[in-house]
């Protein structure tokens, strides 16, 4: 693995633990609880869609594996903190091996991904870097939004 790629795998993988750190402690109850809010959703469907995320961009988009993405029911997921550990953990793994023999020479070439795992709107053309680059945006507006989430469900 490239220093570079190397790196992108070390910071996905630590966002991907950060999210799960996040909701260290709380109940399975506060969990899955979704503030009273408008389209809020809970820690745990928060989590489950950053593991969505990050598993369709990094092995789908990024490394062209094969798989699916059950989007809508990222949004309807609920659990315990063990079960999106244990989820965590798998797919962390994932994510190294298949960035261990990425090829560095193909980050720049662009490419459109399948919609399918694109996420909401229309997919764009992309290169490999740039799917790595948005993993971590995509994780880092998201731990932010779990926080808000804890905030708001310990006001309630």
């Amino acid at each position: 693995m490239t220093p570079e790629i190397e790196t992108y795998s070390k910071y996905i993988r630590k966002q991907i633990a950060d999210v799960h750190a996040a909701l260290k402690g709380l109940s399975e109850e506060q969990l899955n609880q979704r503030p009273d809010v408008p389209g809020a959703n809970s820690g745990y469907v928060i989590a489950t869609h950053v593991l969505g995320n990050a598993r369709a961009w990094v092995l789908g988009i990024v490394c062209g594996q094969p798989l699916r993405r059950d989007r809508p029911g990222e949004f309807a997921a609920a659990g315990t903190y063990e079960e999106l550990g244990k989820a965590a953990c798998a797919l962390s793994g994932e994510i190294d091996a298949a960035l261990a023999v990425l090829d560095r020479s193909t980050l720049n070439d662009r490419f459109m991904p399948p919609q399918e795992l694109w996420g909401e709107g229309e997919a764009q053309e992309i290169t490999r870097r740039e799917g790595l680059a948005h993993v971590l945006e995509h994780a880092s507006m998201h731990l932010w939004q779990i926080q808000l989430t804890l905030d708001l469900i310990s006001q309630g």
